[in-house]
């Protein structure tokens, strides 16, 4: 039996960029397409087959040593934007201010969406979602830097909403306007938390 079900939720992507890799901030830069290898968007500055652990997984490795890169893309979910902008009393955000690799549209409640769950292209390009992406003060300080005297809410609103980290699965071309399909593991959810 096949360990990830596919679903009838499919989503468009909506936006792409790159984060620069010499960056002053985490401002990433719009592309419509991109070629997405074993390790990444090239020349992105999250791009890597491994990387340098960080305060996301502090709990298991010191600061600084070597470990799988499963934060190689940032996908945002294009509603999930909105309801932020909205909670934080500006029209709209835009996905630069998050360092976004993908946004999508048409996923409900996308940041929840199982970890090792599976976005696949027709072209069969597959992204493994790693875990959501809790909000920083990172994209806070860009939004404030557009948005004077709003960037502050951010983390509060951004909680569980702020996407997913993500990792290659299958070597392909994504583009603008492309459509996934989201594969979720066949698993009922840890009873012991």
């Amino acid at each position: 039996m096949a360990e990830l079900q596919p679903t009838e939720h499919y989503a468009t992507i909506t936006w792409m960029g790159k984060v620069p890799l010499n960056r002053p901030n985490i401002r990433s830069e719009a592309i419509e397409t991109a070629f997405a290898s074993y390790e990444g968007f090239e020349e992105d500055y999250h791009s890597g087959l491994t990387r340098a652990s960080c305060v996301r997984v502090k709990s298991q490795h010191p600061e600084g040593t070597e470990i799988r890169n499963v934060r190689q893309f940032s996908i945002l979910s294009e509603q999930e934007i909105a309801t932020i902008a909205a909670e934080i009393g500006v029209e709209s955000l835009d996905p630069v201010q998050f360092g976004a690799s993908i946004v999508l549209s048409g996923i409900p409640d996308f940041t929840h969406v199982p970890p090792s769950s599976r976005l696949q292209a027709s072209n069969g390009t597959t992204i493994v979602v790693d875990m959501l992406n809790a909000p920083c003060n990172f994209p806070a300080r860009e939004i404030e830097k557009d948005e004077p005297g709003h960037g502050k809410a951010f983390k509060a609103a951004a909680k569980g909403r702020r996407g997913v980290c993500a990792w290659v699965e299958r070597q392909g071309q994504l583009s603008v306007g492309d459509t996934l399909r989201l594969h979720v593991p066949a698993q009922r959810t840890w009873q012991h938390l």
